[in-house]
């Protein structure tokens, strides 16, 4: 059945605004944060492959980093192992880190490397673990005390954050054409294994690999003003001016400081984006409008 001649000047139109980006990003790495929903829909699991494929086949040098928590949750859930949070950290003793690294390492890393696959793709799926490529501390976190007394450090037990990252295994996959999806996992210097919140090994390993961007998928639309529009074409400055004032709190905090973090250490630019939206990581980099918020060290035109 051949296009008709609206629908094909409408492909012909998509494909000569693609075409500067198409150029502009050439070589370059992007880091991609892939979770919410987007990792639990069939759907828009199977949309951002095809759009991670497509990044590779046009020259460009896609990162995947993923989450888990929806399908931890479920397995603990099974389980029949409780889950208990501090200050939104999951507490992780040794039974929880085994299921944690069985899901990420495991299952949902691989359905990743498959669907990518699938779609025409040559992706390899490793752990943090693998190389020592994440090593990692313990994460202490604090909480207020009682009646307003001093605050307590809470042990929330194989939660780490990064501590370094070592490139030569990724580098090793990158330049044999194969596309890395990482758990964000890691081994600490006794050989401990620590979970680690996937934003900030995706922000990290964006600043290590001084990636072009750092994209993180969400579930909103992006980062909203105190009126509820998506704020984009931000610089650095203006959203420490929004953390200052309270306009970004709460859960987003923490997401923002990554991008903000990746931006200032020489990443062109972080894009806070909808991954409910199908195609979100191809509209975002391919188009003129994009996709969510945008962050960097210029003011955009």
């Amino acid at each position: 059945m051949s296009l008709s001649r609206e629908d094909a000047l409408n492909v012909a139109q998509v494909l000569t605004e693609a075409l500067p980006y198409i150029q502009r990003f050439t070589g370059k790495t992007i880091v991609v944060k892939f979770g919410g929903n987007a990792m639990v829909d069939p759907a828009l699991h199977e949309h951002f492959a095809r759009d991670v494929v497509l990044m590779k086949l046009v020259g460009m040098n896609p990162v995947v980093v993923h989450g888990g928590g929806p399908q931890i949750g479920a397995l603990l859930e099974k389980l029949n192992i409780q889950s208990e949070f501090v200050e939104g950290m999951r507490v992780t003793d040794a039974q929880t880190m085994d299921v944690v690294e069985m899901v990420l390492g495991g299952s949902v890393n691989k359905e990743i490397v498959s669907s990518i696959n699938r779609n025409g793709g040559k992706a390899i799926g490793v752990s943090g673990k693998d190389g020592q490529m994440i090593r990692a501390k313990k994460m202490t976190v604090s909480r207020p005390g009682p009646e307003h007394g001093a605050p307590e450090i809470v042990d929330i037990g194989h939660v780490g954050e990064v501590d370094q990252i070592d490139t030569e295994v990724l580098q090793v996959i990158l330049d044999s054409n194969f596309i890395p999806v990482i758990a964000p996992i890691g081994v600490g210097e006794d050989g401990s294994t620590y979970n680690i919140n996937a934003d900030l090994v995706a922000g990290t390993l964006a600043q290590v690999l001084q990636a072009e961007k750092l994209m993180l998928l969400t579930n909103i639309a992006g980062l909203l003003d105190k009126q509820g529009e998506i704020l984009t074409g931000l610089t650095t400055e203006q959203v420490d001016a929004l953390i200052a004032d309270g306009t970004i709190s709460g859960g987003m905090l923490p997401k923002i400081r990554c991008a903000l973090a990746a931006v200032k250490s020489g990443v062109n630019t972080a894009h806070i984006i909808d991954g409910r939206v199908p195609h979100a990581v191809l509209l975002e980099t391919f188009t003129d409008e994009g996709m969510g918020t945008l962050i960097s060290n210029k003011q955009q035109t």
